[in-house]
């Protein structure tokens, strides 16, 4: 729109067309119409329409008081620019420790375990009741606990998402396949009795821990807090702790795996399906720091995934997935030969040693077949004896034993295991054992190596619980048996693990600290993101948010897509420490609008961990931190006015360690701390006196709007609802002009809205797009709603954003307009806050008609077309659009909210042409394609006799098509015109 006082707005007015009986084409009329109206005229609504809107938006958020109360303030503030690489180190140093104390608690426990272990005596008629996490609180039809369910009192507790628990004991939960009174059992619980007192003092040596347990190698799993483990709607509990990540890479190394699976004709029916199983399991008990392959053979040598051919690919996710829909369709035909199988596994595991690739410490190639018959002697004397550096596990399927004896001898004389598996209830117990085998020399030398574990939401734990899914990782160690007698066995006792929520660490990463668009993100040095704000782990399915099937193996490349030479993410990987630059176009508002950024990247390694951390700070106003002072007192008196609030999410005061601070705010829990109530709290000074600052400068806005509400004009007719104001030290100030229950959009401003509220990832983002226009230049924006059936697309072209579609719930009824306040202080300029109000959507379209409305009586004399005009007439249309091309008013009330170029992509890209807008392309590599799934059902044919008619007469017109092919019956009418086709070769393959 044209004016300076609204320059973030645009009216377009254009003709409607209409049946005319006339000689002229309709296309020509409607050109010649255009060209007729005076665009003059419609510059001088602009002119109107803005200066009307600012004076009105700038009265009512008292935009101009409050640049001028922090105009005031100028010499008495300090403008530091901040030393990213310094902070980076800073906030490093501060993660390691917090890390090392989990470490240690960790230690505790397996120093624990082990000793309990070395005095306790095997008692295989042990009689021993313990608080079984399923049975605790169940009561028979006598109203008597129920054996191991005795009570167990258990209480809401808002350090662990308000779960009911018991933070005096743990409880153990078996999976319902191992039996709760089975002597390994008995004995492995009595003796983890000793880990009790362990949890309980780690937990009052550091409040900050969450869950701390034991995985025992038999089965049982102890849990600290205790809580009621609930069975799925079949009564199963299908949790065991053996199959989860952490307790699979503390229990063994890293390690490269090939496996090898028989699809010959023998295999046809139940054993291809339990074998396919079995490779499934074998996949699921792989991680990121293994290695992986899976060949098939008959006749031939077959890599499922060709693409994959003599290599060995990263265990992630992705490809462990990958993997297994390759693995559904193999299908048994042909005659098996393993001899050229286990030649090539050789081959590729001998070569990834020699060029020191892969996981450089365990190789196995994983045998399943139902049976072996070839001399197959002479490829172990080749290629793995006498040194045996690959290990050789056999899975023969089916229940015939003929060929038991071959398939046993090839596992043992290559240091390996044989197990028979005869049904689909067999695979998890069989496969699970070749882990056993692989830690044996981790256990005899006792290596205690400290495991981190990728980002994960472990929902299956609580699976029956009201949970919020948080992204955490494990550490983890082993638990080793020091008896003399087994020692040299090798005996794996268990896992003891802790769970660390990572927004715990990305609390000593403070927002004020980082600029309105900065940031902190943490990345594995696998190159995985583990936290980062612009990681989309979710996706709805209807009205539930669901995990995204590689919601933890999302590459930094994929978030940070600007390093395009990987420069930052190979230095993060490596753990290096250091700098870089780069411009980056930043995604808001649910991906519809974009951000044009100059990004600091500062980052270094976390000491003894496998992770990195990376800080950005925004160019500019983004790397300095303004530094105000006040006095408490002054402060405190303008802290504790009503319209104040501070951002909950921040951490002003630590109020998650001490049960008696937990129910404060943190606006509370500043007060107490001022006021000398609470001396125990813990707070960051530096903060809360940028806060008390800010509750000084801004006080008299509430006298402001105060006065306002009390004295509204016509001018307004309602339409102004509220103003409000932030503070980069996440400080609030809110007034109504009307009653709550009239608000058009009642979520903006609270937890419903997390986009309009500062949070631990970001500042408003009516405060972040403020930031990036002049101070004193407002921004219009309506609020958009996400539509459970949106589907993402890879590629995204926009005109500065890409195009919405219509909101549920009909179109929007709020604007939100706000603007920034800057101060100047020796050359450089902070962003101290900003303000705005949320005014109506009906009064913004009612202030255009009225500045477009020509009166009656206008002299229309010489003028060639529609006089007078307005917006209003049926058949004229008007627009306002935004900075970003989405329509504010429009007189079709569903075009509202919409992309313009949807409504009138010709009148776009001559907007496009002129260089009102321009095109930006961004990608989205987080998002998901759901393919449907077709389900047949194999009972089909039973339903009635014309479906196995149907596929009868369907084979014999298949078999009598393939007589045809193979009798050459096309010779009887080959001509001279036609030729040979040659093979055709596809070499775009994917990599």
């Amino acid at each position: 729109m044209c004016g300076s006082s609204c320059k973030s707005l645009r009216l377009r007015a254009s003709c409607r067309q209409w049946e005319r009986k006339a000689a002229m084409p309709e296309d020509r009329l409607v050109r010649e119409m255009r060209n007729k109206m005076a665009a003059g005229r419609v510059k001088s609504w602009a002119d109107a329409f803005g200066a009307d809107l600012y004076y009105i938006v700038s009265k009512y958020s008292g935009s101009l008081l409050l640049q001028k109360k922090y105009k005031d303030v100028e010499p008495t503030l300090k403008i530091e620019e901040v030393d990213g690489l310094e902070l980076v180190k800073k906030f490093s140093e501060e993660m390691e420790s917090m890390l090392r104390r989990k470490v240690e608690a960790v230690e505790r426990l397996v120093e624990a375990a082990e000793d309990a272990d070395l005095y306790h005596e095997f008692n295989s008629s042990l009689q021993f009741d313990y608080y079984n996490a399923v049975l605790i609180n169940e009561k028979d039809e006598k109203d008597n606990y129920m054996e191991l369910g005795a009570e167990f009192i258990l209480e809401p507790n808002e350090h662990f998402n308000n779960l009911l628990v018991n933070t005096t004991f743990s409880d153990i939960q078996l999976p319902t396949n191992v039996y709760n009174k089975d002597p390994d059992i008995l004995n492995g619980v009595y003796m983890s009795e000793a880990l009790n007192p362990i949890f309980v003092d780690n937990f009052d040596r550091d409040p900050t821990l969450t869950w701390q347990y034991f995985g025992s190698s038999s089965g049982f799993f102890r849990l600290y807090p205790g809580i009621k483990w609930t069975p799925d709607e079949n009564g199963v509990l299908s949790f065991d702790c053996r199959n989860r990540g952490w307790y699979i890479q503390a229990a063994t190394s890293p390690k490269d795996i090939i496996i090898v699976v028989d699809i010959s004709g023998s295999m046809k029916g139940l054993r291809l399906t339990i074998a396919k199983h079995t490779i499934i399991t074998i996949l699921d008990t792989l991680g990121e720091n293994d290695f992986v392959n899976v060949i098939a053979y008959n006749d031939y040598v077959h890599y499922v995934e060709p693409c994959f051919k003599g290599i060995l690919v990263q265990a992630d996710r992705d490809n462990r997935e990958h993997f297994k829909q390759l693995v559904d369709e193999l299908q048994a035909k042909g005659v098996g030969t393993v001899n050229k199988a286990l030649t090539e596994s050789f081959r590729i595991l001998g070569e990834f040693r020699n060029a020191g690739q892969g996981g450089l410490c365990n190789q196995a190639i994983m045998l399943i077949t139902d049976g072996a018959m070839e001399d197959y002697e002479y490829v172990f004397k080749k290629y793995n004896w006498p040194d045996r550096k690959v290990r050789v596990f056999t899975y023969l399927i089916g229940r015939e034993v003929s060929f038991a004896r071959n398939v046993k001898w090839i596992a043992c004389n290559n240091k390996g295991y044989y197990t028979q598996i005869s049904t689909l209830a067999d695979v998890q117990e069989n496969v699970m054992e070749y882990l056993h085998v692989l830690s044996r020399p981790m256990v005899i030398n006792h290596d205690h190596d400290i495991i981190w574990t990728e980002a994960y939401m472990d929902s299956a734990l609580f699976a029956s619980q009201a949970q919020s899914l948080l992204l955490m990782t494990t550490v983890a160690m082993p638990v080793f048996s020091k008896k003399n007698e087994t020692r040299s066995h090798g005996i794996l006792l268990g896992v003891v693990g802790s769970d660390v929520p990572l927004r715990e660490l990305l609390k000593l990463a403070p927002r004020y600290k980082l600029g309105v668009h900065g940031y902190a993100f943490l990345n594995t040095n696998n190159g995985y993101i583990l936290s980062h704000p612009d990681l989309r782990p979710l996706y709805k399915e209807g009205k539930k948010l669901k995990p995204k099937p590689n919601y933890n193996s999302v590459d930094l490349s994929e978030v940070e897509w600007e390093d395009l030479d990987e420069i930052l993410r190979t230095a993060m990987i490596n753990g290096e420490t250091g700098y870089l630059s780069m411009d980056v176009k930043v995604p808001v508002d649910k991906g519809k609008r974009v951000l044009f950024l100059t990004n600091d990247y500062f980052f270094t390694d976390i000491s003894d961990t496998p992770f990195s951390l990376g800080v950005v700070l925004s160019r500019g106003h983004g790397e300095y931190i303004l530094l105000g002072n006040t006095s408490v007192e002054e402060g405190l008196h303008d802290l504790l006015q009503p319209d104040l609030t501070l951002a909950n999410e921040w951490i002003y005061c630590i109020t998650d360690i001490d049960p008696d601070h937990r129910k404060l705010s943190q606006l509370e829990a500043v007060i107490r701390f001022l006021t000398g109530e609470e001396p125990d709290l813990e707070c960051d000074e530096e903060l809360v006196q940028e806060v008390l600052f800010d509750a000084v400068v801004t006080a008299p806005m509430e006298a402001y709007w105060t006065s306002l509400a009390l004295n509204l004009s016509d001018e307004t007719e309602g339409g102004v609802e509220m103003a409000f104001m932030g503070t980069r030290a996440g400080l609030m100030r809110s007034a109504l002009y009307i009653g709550s229950e009239k608000l058009s959009n009642s979520k903006f401003l609270t937890s419903g809205d997390k986009e309009s509220m500062f949070t631990m990832d970001h500042f408003p983002l009516w405060y972040r797009r403020a930031a990036e226009h002049p101070s004193g230049s407002f921004i219009y924006s309506i609020p958009f709603e996400e539509s459970s059936g949106a589907k993402p697309k890879h590629v995204r072209e926009q005109m500065t954003t890409r195009r919405t579609k219509d909101s549920e719930g009909g179109p929007p009824e709020a604007v939100t307009v706000s603007t920034s306040v800057a101060v100047v202080v020796g050359g450089k300029t902070g962003i101290a806050a900003a303000v705005g109000v949320q005014i109506k959507l009906e009064f913004l379209q009612r202030k255009l008609w009225m500045a477009s409305q020509q009166p009656n009586d206008t002299d229309c004399s010489g003028v060639d077309g529609l006089c007078p005009m307005s917006c209003q007439d049926d058949n004229l249309n008007c627009f306002l659009i935004d900075n970003n091309g989405f329509i504010l008013v429009s007189k079709v009330s569903k075009q509202i909210g919409k992309f313009f170029g949807e409504v009138d992509g010709s009148v776009m890209t001559q907007l496009l042409n002129m260089g009102m807008f321009r095109q930006v392309k961004m990608f989205d590599y987080q998002a998901m394609c759901k393919m449907p799934h077709h389900h047949h059902s194999g009972a089909r044919p039973l339903l009635s006799p014309i479906y196995a008619f149907l596929a009868t007469v369907k084979w014999l017109i298949t078999d009598f098509l393939i007589f045809l092919l193979e009798f050459n019956i096309s010779s009887f009418w080959h001509s001279d015109n036609l030729a040979d086709g040659l093979p055709f070769q596809n070499n775009n393959l994917l990599q």
